[in-house]
């Protein structure tokens, strides 16, 4: 599959799904929401496909955020965020029955940073940096920022994370449980590709039940909650 703002390859049953505007340090502009969109969408159809794990290309980072530069063709910059998502790429993502992995290094900033809230689990370099600089652009984020952040750091980190626009390392994210690991730079696909194998040990329907317990469950109160969780294990074992 060819991609003008991404690049898509397969390595085994593990789909690499790589942001691919270095010059830009993979800022998210609509190109790259339609080809990610599209990726995701071959990912969730493909039986082939497991697994993915999500990352940057260049030296620079993971994704630095919007794109500013379109802000300049839209209306307002209110509007010119909001064509991004209009495709509801979060929807797709959170969605998928595959299990993702977050690859980031460098920079991930913005969109970076709601990019990677969208998978399952995030690995980090030791050089990320990570920030949420909306407010200060007079914007808040679209794209699960303000509901998806406060369910994986809690809502007083995630306040202060929306309202103070400053950044932080990966120690201080491994911390506060934003990441789940975080390792050398050079290692970082490689424990990604490690991490990913493990997890694709499990069979496919419990992978998905898992995934489809924790997501769906996080919006029920919790007796419904516990009565999915009921069906999905014995669906599953009777799989």
């Amino acid at each position: 599959m060819t991609f003008e703002a991404i690049r898509y390859e397969k390595q085994g049953d593990i789909a690499l799904v790589t942001l691919s505007r270095p010059e830009v340090v993979n800022a998210f502009n609509v190109q790259m929401r339609d080809d990610l969109h599209e990726a995701m969408s071959a990912v969730r159809d493909d039986p082939g496909v497991r697994g993915v794990i999500l990352r940057g290309e260049g030296e620079r980072g993971f994704c630095a955020g919007a794109d500013l530069t379109e802000f300049g063709s839209a209306p307002s910059q209110a509007v010119a965020r909001s064509v991004r998502w209009e495709r509801d790429l979060p929807g797709l993502i959170l969605g998928t029955p595959k299990p993702i992995i977050a690859a980031i290094h460098g920079y991930c900033l913005g969109s970076g940073v709601e990019i990677a809230c969208l998978c399952d689990v995030r690995i980090a370099s030791v050089d990320a940096v990570f920030g949420m600089p909306e407010t200060g652009l007079a914007l808040i984020p679209a794209a699960g920022g303000t509901q998806i952040l406060p369910r994986i750091v809690g809502e007083g980190r995630a306040m202060e994370l929306l309202l103070a626009d400053e950044h932080f390392d990966a120690t201080v994210a491994l911390r506060m449980g934003l990441v789940d690991e975080v390792v050398p730079r050079g290692r970082l696909l490689q424990r990604a590709v490690r991490r990913m194998t493990a997890i694709l040990e499990a069979p496919d329907p419990a992978l998905w039940a898992a995934k489809r317990s924790v997501g769906v469950g996080a919006d029920m109160p919790l007796g419904q909650g516990l009565a999915m969780e009921r069906r999905l294990a014995q669906r599953v074992s009777l799989s």
